[in-house]
């Protein structure tokens, strides 16, 4: 089974990428996750891509295409996957489209006001551990911006300053949700409110897939 989550940033996606992951036993796949690696490791793709993610755009899509054909060829996708936030134009859905069969489309939809209070308490760490400091649902460090899995101190995520939220969230209205429209024509869309508890998004989710006839 292959799946799309798609939505504006801060509305959870990437939470239930991991439950839906971890139920179906498929991988989730974030382009996000990808490239933070690409750049911590300091490799010619995370060189490229360094000042588009700092900035809140987005990577070149000839850049975001190569580096996801790559991933795809490994061994642990072969059952499947769930992509977290991709595609986010149509350039890269037709990209998509041509490696792989979509089965659904997920859209976690969310307010604006909603969005800025969540992605203003979003921090990380350099080992992965990610926590939010306001969210009354996400995980919380024990001290004070403070990684409970190292002890290194969090750092707030370059695509979340305020400069950056505000450029994804315009570059997310103009590219990413003419995209929706294509997925609904397909039936292939699924709307999910995201201003919902955890376990309720992912019960939606998990009812609405199996009224699809994708989870026995």
């Amino acid at each position: 089974m292959n799946l799309i989550l798609i939505g504006p940033q801060g509305s959870g996606k990437g939470t239930q990428a991991k439950l839906l992951s971890q139920f179906l036993k498929i991988p989730a796949l974030s382009m996000g996750q990808l490239y933070r690696r690409e750049i911590l490791h300091q490799t010619a793709i995370g060189k490229i891509a360094a000042p588009y993610v700092a900035a809140g755009k987005l990577v070149p899509d000839e850049i975001t295409g190569k580096l996801l054909k790559k991933e795809l060829r490994s061994k642990r996708y072969k059952k499947g996957v769930i992509f977290d936030g991709f595609p986010r134009t149509y350039k890269q859905n037709m990209f998509l489209e041509d490696l792989l069969k979509i089965d659904s489309v997920i859209l976690i939809d969310i307010r604006r006001k909603a969005i800025l209070k969540r992605l203003s308490g979003r921090y990380i760490c350099d080992c992965g551990q990610t926590y939010n400091l306001y969210s009354q649902e996400s995980e919380k460090p024990k001290y004070y911006m403070i990684c409970d899995k190292c002890g290194h101190k969090l750092k707030q995520r370059q695509d979340d300053t305020p400069k950056a939220i505000r450029q994804r969230l315009k570059i997310y209205r103009e590219n990413t949700k003419p995209l929706f429209a294509y997925y609904k024509k397909q039936k292939k869309l699924i709307t999910i409110s995201g201003e919902q508890r955890i376990e309720k998004i992912f019960r939606a989710i998990l009812l609405a897939l199996k009224y699809k006839g994708t989870i026995s």
